[in-house]
């Protein structure tokens, strides 16, 4: 956990029950601002690919396309 979650978890131990529903809807809302747990899903996806991405040679689209048409013809 990081100082500053835990510096939050503090605060919000020290909240009076009676408030912290609206806490919970700021947190919400602020939820709402960068996606939530789907955005970090598809940000720890997105990263994974990024890492096994690889380049390839370049590629020769006209010359694929005759290849491709001398091994149907046949």
């Amino acid at each position: 956990m990081t100082a500053l979650r835990k510096d939050a978890m503090d605060l919000l131990e020290k909240i009076p029950e009676d408030k912290l529903y609206y806490i919970v809807q700021i947190m919400q809302g602020v939820s709402g601002l960068y996606g939530g747990r789907d955005q970090l899903a598809r940000d720890k996806a997105f990263e994974e690919l990024e890492s096994i991405r690889r380049k390839v040679p370049e590629l020769n689209a006209d010359k694929e396309l005759e290849n491709y048409k001398e091994k149907s013809s046949t």
